[in-house]
């Protein structure tokens, strides 16, 4: 199977079906001046190194749009296990594995390709410019080891924007998932250009490390 085919199959599990993913204006009013209490929070956030979330993933680009469930997301601190099924057709789960640096993509008929560059893979298998280690920085409401970053604040002191590696991360709503941890974002909107990620967050939980 070529890998023209493969993002083919991939695409309609992801993209298929038709979507509306409004993203409403950048809110006036941020402040890059953070809360008093940010690094105490921002470190508390990266202790969690171990959890597990379910979702929902919308994307819209100018090829196509549409949504699919997020399964599982498992993170054993470097090392993740991401499982994607289409709601629309009702396909096989696909998944992603892998650690910074290498990734294996396995497709519902148990194709699997591995690649060292974790970014040009899903960019072939989906048509997303997704920098996917930098996933489990962003969706804990941090921002990634790589590359500089800016941090904007509403004015209750929220985290609302990171922007990092030319994407904007626009924190639409916070919420209490795991006790003794701050709020986790609950939905976050990944702008680049036209492009258009949205992850909304159902369930978040802390894990045992070492589970693989």
């Amino acid at each position: 199977m070529k890998l023209s085919v493969v993002a083919l199959t991939f695409a309609a599990l992801v993209l298929s079906g038709c979507s509306s993913l409004t993203v409403e204006p950048l809110p006036e009013g941020l402040t890059e001046q953070p809360p008093a209490d940010w690094r105490k929070t921002s470190a508390r956030l990266d202790q969690l190194q171990h959890w597990e979330l379910t979702g929902k993933l919308a994307v819209r680009q100018p090829s196509d749009s549409g949504t699919a469930v997020i399964n599982y997301w498992k993170q054993d601190r470097e090392t993740y296990e991401l499982a994607l099924s289409s709601s629309f057709l009702g396909m096989g789960r696909t998944t992603l594995e892998g650690v910074p640096g290498f990734i294996e993509l396995t497709l519902p008929n148990g194709e699997r390709y591995q690649s060292g560059d974790p970014e040009s893979l899903v960019n072939a298998a989906t048509g997303w410019l997704l920098p996917i280690d930098s996933l489990a920085w962003w969706i804990r409401g941090l921002p990634g080891p790589d590359g500089d970053f800016r941090l904007f604040f509403d004015d209750k002191g929220q985290l609302a924007v990171i922007r990092q590696l030319g994407w904007e991360i626009r924190y639409d709503r916070w919420q209490a998932f795991i006790e003794g941890y701050p709020h986790l974002p609950a939905r976050i909107t990944a702008v680049k250009g036209e492009k258009r990620v949205r992850v909304v967050v159902t369930s978040w939980n802390q894990t045992d490390g070492d589970s693989r």
